[in-house]
């Protein structure tokens, strides 16, 4: 490790040099005073262009939007924050990547160990504090400039890419290195842009798959949730099966789909025949599918996801395995009588500026290298009801399903695929729990991103549950619905953003072309 007249900025520097060294590309930065060393060191990294890097004021908005990125990369996304409050903000997106499988690693400064528990300023009990939604937890004792410091300094860097991008063969997600420094905190050299640390990266563990070999005479649908990928579409193409697919899944096209399958099992003759379901990701959308895990009747076969964890709800799956044979050809008539309800449950579209026109729209003018991020709120679940099936790029933080961080979770998103739009279909009430968001780094350069609001005054998500009938209207309004009456053109405008209100589905297609950083008004009746 070069010398240095600060053991803390010799330790920092080798750190991430040894990230960025091992191919690790995206890093975010919420400045503080304790993470000083960690601050210089990705500044210099960024400037000799072997990092970027991207700064944020607020770190709850920081850690979603790191999120963005490492969903887009497929890469590990590193954070860092000073001690104290700062390393708490995180842990709402913290908790995100950990349901849903999101390689993070969290650079936490901290005080020195003889500064902990005595009062000391912005200090508090950073160990632990993300409980079991990261990984690995270590505690980095303050460097003191000894001998083999720089080599433990590669070696976490090593691991904590390991672990965060699941080399051992366990679900990725978050890893947190709390890093404890002394004063002097920083210094201008070593250059970590000059540093050279020999790292080796271990081999990925691949585990022997587990089969399943299923009969092919029972009727069998496949349902794709979040997370589901190409994988599901395969599966049930191979084998002639109707595919039931989630928005968000990646799941949702090719000749299999079903864009009608909630009002099928809900309202047709066709659903009490189900006999089996093969669950792909992580459904959450729909009662009517939760119903038929739970169904006694319906065997309930899982295929391990490799980011969204366990899951069985019913708690009956029969099988859980990493690929799937049949013993027998398929008849198609089953697939066909689905394609055949489908059409008759998928009424013509509306002409009418509503919900699902406005999820058809978006979806239409979404092609190619376009992103589309789906807010967890009513749209999503529209889009489930109406969106047509068509290969897209589609997020949504399905793991735990929060309308948490989501504007800075699209701006990640964008960050990383600059060529196409980045969209997010939103509710107004998501874009005002985040629009601290919208405050963009001007150093990120252009982006192309649309946040499309679907603005109908409030929570309106709520209305199909159970106490809309029982509570009086104004109570409920007042407790659930929370109608706002934000200016969203002066909140944009506020943050540089362009604005558009949208009144007409003419108005909404001519709005879904336009470029740059826009926020896209539309008002729903």
């Amino acid at each position: 490790m070069s010398q240095s007249s600060s053991p803390a900025q010799s330790f920092a520097a080798q750190l991430l040099a040894s990230l960025a060294k091992a191919g690790v590309r995206n890093f975010f930065l919420a400045p503080g005073a304790r993470s000083q060393a960690l601050a210089i060191a990705a500044g210099q990294l960024a400037e000799a262009g072997k990092i970027d890097l991207h700064i944020r004021l607020d770190e709850r908005g920081m850690g979603f939007t790191a999120v963005g990125a490492a969903l887009a990369s497929g890469q590990p996304s590193v954070l860092i924050t000073t001690s104290g409050t700062a390393v708490a903000n995180l842990h709402p997106a913290v908790l995100e990547a950990h349901h849903s499988g999101v390689p993070l690693i969290l650079l936490t400064a901290d005080r020195p160990h003889e500064l902990r528990g005595v009062g000391a300023n912005q200090t508090t009990n950073q160990i632990g504090i993300f409980n079991d939604a990261v990984r690995e937890c270590v505690d980095v004792p303050a460097p003191n400039g000894n001998d083999g410091e720089a080599r433990e300094a590669s070696q976490l860097a090593v691991n904590a890419i390991a672990v965060a991008m699941g080399y051992d063969g366990d679900q990725p997600g978050p890893v947190q290195l709390n890093l404890a420094f002394r004063e002097p905190l920083s210094s201008t050299s070593p250059n970590a842009a000059e540093l050279n640390p020999l790292i080796e990266l271990p081999d990925i563990f691949e585990p022997n798959p587990e089969f399943a070999m299923l009969s092919a005479e029972v009727p069998t649908v496949v349902v794709a949730g979040a997370g589901a990928g190409s994988e599901a579409v395969e599966l049930a193409e191979a084998f002639g099966w109707p595919i039931l697919a989630e928005p968000s899944s990646g799941a949702r096209h090719g000749a299999n789909a079903i864009i009608g399958y909630r009002r099928i099992l809900e309202n047709h003759e066709l659903a009490k025949e189900i006999r089996r379901v093969v669950i792909y990701g992580k459904p959450t959308l729909g009662r009517a599918v939760i119903r038929l895990l739970f169904n006694e009747e319906v065997e309930v076969v899982v295929v391990r996801s490799k980011v969204m964890g366990h899951f069985d709800v019913s708690r009956r799956a029969s099988k859980v395995v990493d690929e799937i044979a049949i013993d027998n050809e398929v008849s198609f008539e089953w697939l066909e009588r689905w394609r055949l309800a489908d059409a008759e449950v998928t009424a013509p579209e509306s002409s009418k500026l509503d919900r699902r026109t406005l999820v058809e729209a978006v979806w239409n003018a979404t092609n190619g290298p376009d992103q589309l991020l789906l807010g967890a709120s009513r749209l999503i679940r529209e889009a489930d009801a109406w969106a047509p099936a068509k290969l897209l790029l589609v997020y949504s933080n399905r793991g735990l399903a929060g309308i948490d961080g989501t504007v800075a979770t699209a701006t990640g998103l964008a960050l990383i695929e600059r060529e196409g739009t980045t969209r997010a279909l939103i509710g107004d009430l998501t874009l005002l729990h985040d629009a601290s968001s919208l405050a963009i780094d001007p150093a990120d350069g252009d982006l192309n991103i649309q946040i499309v609001v679907g603005n109908d005054g409030g929570g309106t998500i709520f209305s199909g549950l159970e106490m809309a009938e029982q509570l009086e209207p104004k109570t409920f309004e007042r407790l659930f619905t929370t109608p706002q009456q934000v200016d969203i053109w002066h909140l944009a405008q506020a943050y540089g953003w362009n604005y558009i209100r949208v009144e007409s589905t003419a108005e909404l297609e001519t709005a879904l072309q336009t470029t740059g950083r826009v926020v896209i008004d539309v008002r729903l009746k």
